[in-house]
């Protein structure tokens, strides 16, 4: 039982600035008001394999949920995993260039690793509701990055 959405934000500022800001993992707490702090687990330059553990608040919840990337593509798209609470979350950024500028899209996806007949009832009955919420960050983060690189 997967669920995906996927959002694009058009940014008046090159795929490269787009992807200095979405790669500034240390610096991300800095440009998206949804991230309380991050901290890095892995060192070096962003890339496959880059692991950390960011802190935000969801539904009035604080919670911490370790990230890595496992796929890089610059400037064009990275992929980042978590696995958190018996769910596997995939966030996709994919770059391209518009008008002068960059269409950055986010493809978000939630997949329940065996789940049980009470998450599945959970799922089927929140899921959209969730999601919905999920949407709303993600469009808030897209839009934070958009700023920041159109202030670049």
């Amino acid at each position: 039982m997967e669920h995906t959405t996927t959002l694009t934000q058009h940014v008046n500022a090159s795929p490269e600035k787009v992807w200095a800001v979405i790669s500034d993992i240390p610096g991300s707490a800095g440009t998206l008001s949804g991230i309380e702090s991050i901290q890095m687990l892995s060192e070096g330059p962003y890339g496959e394999g880059t692991r950390w553990k960011e802190t935000r608040t969801m539904m009035g919840k604080q919670e911490t949920v370790e990230m890595w990337v496992s796929q890089t593509d610059p400037p064009r798209s990275t992929t980042v995993k978590a696995l958190q609470g018996g769910a596997d979350y995939t966030t996709r950024f994919t770059l391209n260039d518009r008008d002068g500028g960059t269409d950055l899209t986010l493809t978000f996806g939630a997949e329940m690793i065996n789940p049980s007949l009470i998450s599945k009832v959970g799922m089927a009955l929140f899921g959209k509701i969730g999601m919905s919420m999920t949407r709303k960050a993600l469009s808030k983060d897209l839009a934070e990055i958009a700023a920041k690189a159109e202030s670049l």
